[in-house]
C-alpha cells in the first residue's frame, strides 16, 4: 500500500535533486541541512566564493517560481554578512499519474526543476 509523502520526505527529494546538480557544477559543500525551516540548506564553496542555497520542494498546482520577497531579502541580507551569494532552488514536483494526486512511495513523479536562482 503506498504511502503519501511527508513534507520532510518531499524536502528530502528536493535536496537530492538540487545537491546532485550543484555537485555536478562543482561545489564543495562546507555545511548542509536538510531540517525543514532552516535555512540556508546548503552553505558552498565555488571558485573560492561562498555561496548559501535555500532550497524549496514546492507541490503541484503550486509555482516554484514564486517565493516569499521579505524572506529571501532577508537571508540575502543574513548572507552579506559573511560576503556570501544568496541562490533560491525551487523544485517543483508532481505525482506522474495525475498531477492533482498527491505523491508516494508507490508512484512516479515529476519534476521542474529550472536549476539555481541568484537572489
Amino acid at each position: 500500500m503506498s504511502k503519501e509523502l511527508t513534507e520532510q520526505e518531499l524536502h528530502n527529494l528536493a535536496m537530492n535533486i538540487v545537491g546532485k546538480d550543484l555537485e555536478e557544477k562543482g561545489y564543495e559543500f562546507l555545511a548542509v541541512n536538510s531540517k525543514l525551516k532552516k535555512d540556508p540548506q546548503f552553505v558552498a564553496l565555488k571558485n573560492k566564493k561562498l555561496h548559501f542555497v535555500l532550497v524549496q520542494a514546492i507541490v503541484y498546482p503550486d509555482n516554484p517560481n514564486e517565493y516569499d520577497v521579505i524572506f529571501f531579502e532577508t537571508m540575502k541580507q543574513h548572507a552579506l554578512k559573511f560576503k556570501a551569494r544568496t541562490f533560491y532552488a525551487p523544485v517543483g514536483l508532481a505525482n506522474a499519474v495525475d498531477y492533482n494526486l498527491p505523491m508516494t512511495t508507490e508512484d512516479d513523479y515529476v519534476v521542474n526543476y529550472p536549476g539555481i536562482k541568484e537572489i
